[in-house]
Order: structure tokens, then sequence, then C-alpha cells
């Protein structure tokens, strides 16, 4: 059965060209924002695509609140972000890496703090170091700037002696980018090292005061160390001792012991501490330290239907925590009042109905601005609270004329009675009943714990792009989501290949029943989890007429030897691959690769750590070279499990839109007999 809900869509149809893969970079993109301490201005990065640079560049605007006086302060190719207020407001601080490798700091090419007025005038280096600023903060009224750097060094094992023989040499580990914490006096201009432990910083805050700093570290720099080895310390900066929180929480007491410490997050009096652990397939958790002669830790309630999707952070002096949830189809800030020492207050939402966020700040009085958009318009800088939206910056106005895609909320039933979730993106003034069902995309989203929004969005994958081509576009929220209660997203651990293809086909079928989807003309893909689960899908079934799978998992046991986080793989299946080998090649999809009839086009990035490209080359060669099924093989090289360059972005998106043309609806192919 299908539940159709239209969710804050204008049906109105706008006479409008097509929006083409031109359109698409013509886009900017909003990273962040950040809001003066008196709660007046709102700084922020704004990203659009170069074609010179092949790239995304970045440049920094500062905004009145009320919407005036909209001001870019950076026009250069250097990348500028992190824009951050200092107290009093007169500087905006962020770091950009300037200049050419080998010329002098700060202008050597290095990731270094600067500074400006907000006018964008008096342009200054903050550091000025040989190499790269990793992480950064400004504390205690801006009297200080703590920041960490990398420095190289062996690990002291009885092997140090011959590593350093022979270092031409790619070495498992020995060799390791320890880090090292400092801290910049702004007032006398002078810096000390007050951390130089042999461990790896991979997130930090410092208290208000500048006395404490919560590091979360690694014994070294693979991100498989982040999956259970990670610890947080709190160091006491003048006697440079530190104590380690207690872990029971988030290993022995956790659902997995390959969760993630995240995002430590100080209150404003710097009584409590707030960070996230993120577990692949299992509920991210918030959890909560009261920091006083003891420490006491407590794991943060949500509401029933929400999952955590951003850090935690404290609202100005206040005990009141907030995030981003992911709450279905869509993305609200949530606040939970009143926490520590054991106890918690009552959850509200600080965003309006139908809002979906994607960053957010908060001034004096708990005035909230955000990046985010609706089904009804694209992302926007906004003004918000719990009622609406007023929009303060729009970075794509040439958006307004442009016939946009109708965005739904569709529901359906699986086959064992579970409601499924999803959107349905359906061509700009769309009747069903007088021009019939449409071609249709099934889109899969990554993760996969995470969610598709029911939001105006476009990207390289065919959201916004493909519906005004004439397609219906359907997204759906498969078991093992976010948004939908933790009981819904553990379901998909010990299941994959199995629920969520159940959920998928079954909300194919609700599109064909209801007359939306031509069952003749289907296509499917997705990045990520999103291609793994397209290979599993024309494993199972060949109703799809073309597929497009980006950096999909071929084959589990091989996906943990080689990725940089194979502790998800381990979630999943239940085990090690020689403890649960029958389980992971249950969620293989390569040994029913001789069943795939779809034609396939493949997509990777060469240096993809995440899905290695191996994945990639092993489905090509099972399909070309050994089942007989049209594929064509895309490596992207030097790109990672991303693609980064605007060429390799335009190449994907040509290729995706000749690929389905052809094998969906029949179109030859340019320069094609």
């Amino acid at each position: 059965m299908l539940y159709l809900t239209l969710c804050l869509t204008s049906i109105a149809y706008v006479q409008a060209p097509p929006i083409t893969i031109d359109d698409y970079f013509s886009l900017a993109w909003m990273h962040g924002c950040d809001l003066s301490g008196d709660g007046s201005r709102v700084a922020f990065a704004e990203g659009r695509w170069d074609e010179e640079l092949d790239r995304r560049n970045t440049d920094l605007w500062v905004v009145n609140r009320d919407g005036s006086s909209p001001r870019r302060l950076t026009f250069d190719s250097v990348n500028e972000g992190s824009p951050t207020w200092a107290a009093d407001g007169q500087w905006l601080y962020y770091t950009c890496t300037r200049g050419s490798r080998g010329d002098a700091a700060p202008q050597n090419g290095r990731r270094q703090v600067w500074r400006m007025r907000p006018d964008g005038t008096d342009r200054i280096a903050v550091t000025h170091l040989p190499t790269s600023i990793s992480l950064w903060e400004l504390v205690a009224g801006d009297r200080w700037l703590y920041y960490t750097i990398s420095t190289n060094e062996q690990e002291a094992d009885p092997w140090k002696a011959l590593r350093r023989e022979h270092d031409g040499v790619e070495y498992g580990h020995g060799r390791v980018d320890f880090s090292e914490l400092w801290r910049l006096d702004l007032q006398t201009w002078r810096s000390e090292r007050i951390w130089d432990a042999q461990r790896v910083i991979v997130d930090m805050a410092v208290s208000p005061d500048g006395s404490q700093v919560a590091l979360v570290t690694t014994p070294d720099g693979r991100l498989i160390t982040n999956e259970g080895w990670s610890e947080l310390d709190l160091l006491d900066v003048e006697s440079g001792e530190f104590q380690r929180l207690p872990s029971t929480l988030w290993r022995d007491e956790a659902p997995s012991p390959y969760g993630w410490v995240e995002a430590p997050n100080f209150s404003s009096d710097g009584r409590r501490l707030a960070f996230t652990v993120d577990f692949d397939g299992f509920p991210r958790e918030i959890i909560v330290a009261s920091l006083g002669k003891e420490i006491t830790l407590q794991r943060v309630a949500r509401p029933g239907d929400v999952s955590v999707d951003s850090e935690a952070r404290w609202l100005p002096g206040s005990h009141d925590l907030a995030f981003t949830a992911q709450r279905g189809v869509l993305r609200p800030v949530i606040r939970v009042s009143g926490i520590g020492d054991g106890r918690q207050g009552a959850h509200a939402t600080l965003t309006p109905p139908g809002w979906c966020t994607w960053a957010w700040d908060v001034g004096p009085r708990g005035r909230l601005v955000s990046v985010g958009g609706t089904g009804e318009a694209m992302s926007v800088l906004a003004s918000v609270d719990a009622v609406g939206a007023r929009t303060i910056h729009d970075p794509n106005p040439q958006a307004a004329s442009w016939a946009l895609p109708t965005i739904s909320t569709v529901q359906w039933e699986a086959d064992d009675g579970t409601r499924i979730e999803g959107v349905l993106e359906l061509p700009a003034g769309y009747d069903a009943e007088t021009e019939g069902p449409l071609p249709m995309y099934v889109f899969l989203h990554g993760g996969p714990t995470s969610a598709v929004s029911a939001m105006v969005s476009f990207s390289a994958g065919g959201r916004g792009l493909l519906a005004s081509d004439g397609w219906a576009v359907f997204c759906p929220n498969y078991r093992g989501s976010t948004g939908y209660g933790d009981e819904f997203l553990i379901e998909l651990v010990g299941r994959e290949n199995d629920v969520e293809l159940g959920d998928i086909l079954a909300g194919v079928d609700a599109m064909v029943a209801a007359g939306i989807a031509d069952p003749e003309r289907l296509a499917v893909g997705g990045w990520s989890n999103g291609g793994y689960l397209t290979n599993c899908v024309i494993a199972a079934t060949d109703r799809f007429k073309a597929a497009s799978s980006g950096a999909g998992v071929f084959d589990q046991t091989m996906q943990w030897s080689i990725e940089d986080t194979p502790g998800h793989v381990v979630n999943y299946a239940g085990g090690l691959p020689w403890e649960v080998a029958e389980e992971m090649r249950r969620m293989s999809p390569l040994y029913d690769a001789h069943r795939i009839t779809t034609p396939t086009i493949i997509h990777v990035g060469e240096r993809d750590e995440r899905v290695p490209a191996e994945h990639a080359r092993a489905l090509f060669r099972a399909l070309h070279d050994y089942v007989g099924t049209p594929a064509q093989l895309l490596v992207y090289i030097g790109e990672g499990h991303g693609l980064m360059r605007m060429s390799n972005r335009r190449a994907r998106m040509e290729w995706d839109r000749a690929w389905l043309r052809h094998w969906v609806l029949d179109e030859s192919v340019a320069g094609v007999d």
C-alpha cells in the first residue's frame, strides 16, 4: 500500500527550460555559519565551482542578521574556511593555504590561521609555521589560540633503526604523524608547546577559561584506530597532568566496541563536557561528563523517533544541549534542557516544521541562524525559530526561475508489514492522470546510517536533475536509515543484502501500483552504500534496465581486508571474517554476479580508501569478461571516496545521463551506429 503525502511542496507549474548540468555547476554551497558575539552579524564560507581551478573554491562572507549589507570578503583561490568571530567582533579569524610549497611561512602553501577586519581589511597571518595547522580554537576572550600540528616520528620499538635505514619502503606501522598541542598568546605573540605525547589528536575542545583541554586521541593516524582505540583525556594546562575518562559507557556497555569518540564541547561555565560516540550500524550517542571533584558520565536520552546527526553543542550560559537530528525525512535542531549530574530535562524542537538543517549557530537569548532548506526551496541562510524561517542570504538567486522538482514524502509497507518512508521527486507540473507513468530512477543513499531528506537538493547522483529530464526519482529510507527510531536502524545488523533490499523493491512496487513509475523503464543507482545496494539489487532482480554503481562494495570479506574502517563490516556481519564466513558471503553480491543482466556503469576514485577501487574493478571484470553483461568502468585518477574535481563530476553526470537514456529510453548514443 502506498501513502503519498505532499511535503511543503508547490505544485503550480512554472514554464521554464530544463535544468542542465551547467546549471548544477552554477550552484553555490554554504559551509557553516558563525554568529558574532552580539548576535548582529553572521559569517559563513561559500563554495563555488571554478572551471579553471577544476574544483570548488571557498570564500568568506559576512551579512547582518537582518539580511542587510551582505559582503563578500575574499576573492582568491586559497580556500578560506572556518570563519570564527573574535569575542569583541573586531576580528574574523579563518584558515587558508596561501602561497606555494617552499616559500616562506605563512605564504608557504600550508594551512595557517589568519585574521581580518569584518570589512575585509587589515588581513594578517596569525600563525607562521613550516607545517599545517590541524585543529584550532580561540579561548579566554581571544587571549589564546590553541592549535595542533603533526610531526613525523618513529615508534620506539626494536625495529626503529632498521626502518630508518631503509626509509624508502612503505611500512604497515612504525612511522606515525604524532600530534603536538601548542598555545599562542595573542597579546605577547609567544607560543608554547603544552602537550607532546606519542598519540594522535583527532579532535579537541578547550574550556572557556583555557585551563583545560579535552583531547580525543588515537595510537596512530589510521582511521581503524578510531574504532575502539580512541580515548578521551582531560588535560590540565597549568600542571600538565591529564585524566582519562572511563570508557565503560561507550565500550563495555555499548552494542559494539567499535565506537568513534567525536566532537567534545565544553559548556560556558566549563562544568560540563559533551561529546558523541558514533557506531556504524548502531545509534550515535551523546554523552555528558559532569566535571568536579569526581567526574560522572551519563547518556543523553533522545526522543524515540530521533537520530543524532551532528555534534552536540551547549547553548550559551546554560546546561542545555542542542544537536541536529534526523527525524524521518526532516532535519530539525533539538534542544535537551538541564543536563548533568545524572539528570536531564525536556526536549524541544528549535526549528520550524518542514525545515532541514545543515549547519546552525546560536546567539544571545537563544536566537538561532541556520543553513537549511525545505521541499519548496533550496538551502539558504535563515534566522529560524520553532514557528518559521526568515531568509538572511540566498546564495543561488538564479534558481528562482528554475522549474524545481515537486518534492513529496511517500510511505509504503514492506512484506513484513513495516512502514517504510522515502522521498519522491517528480517533474514540475507533472500530472499522473493525464501524462501516465514515468521512467523512474531509484536513488539509494549511502551510509547506511543516513537518510534522504525532503528538501530541494541537487547532486551529481541525479537528485534535482533527472526530474527535470522527465524522470521520477524515488529515494527510499530503507531499514538501517536514521530518523525512524533505534529499532528501525539496528534491524539491518545481521541482515544486509536482505531486509533493506525488500524495503526498496516493495517501494518500487508501490510506485508502479500508484501509476507513477513505468515498470518497463526502471533504473537504479547510488554511491558508497548506495553503490553497494545497487550491486545487491541487480544481483537479485532483472527488472531494472540500467544501473549506476558508485564506489560500491562487491565482496564484504575483501571490504574488511582493505578499507580504512573495517569495524563497519564487523558490526553488520556480527564478527570477523574467520568467525562469520558464511554471513560475509551472504552479504556479498559477488557470489550472485552470474545473475546480473542489468547494463551497469561503474564509478570509483582511484585513491578511495573507504571503498577501494578493487571492488569496482572486480565488478567490471565479472560483468564484462565473464558474464557478458554490458558494463563500463570509470576510474577517476587521483580521487578519493568523493569526486572533488569539477571535470570528474561532469564526466560522471554526462556518462550517467547517456547510459540511462540509452538503456532505459532506447536513445542512441552520439557517434555510435
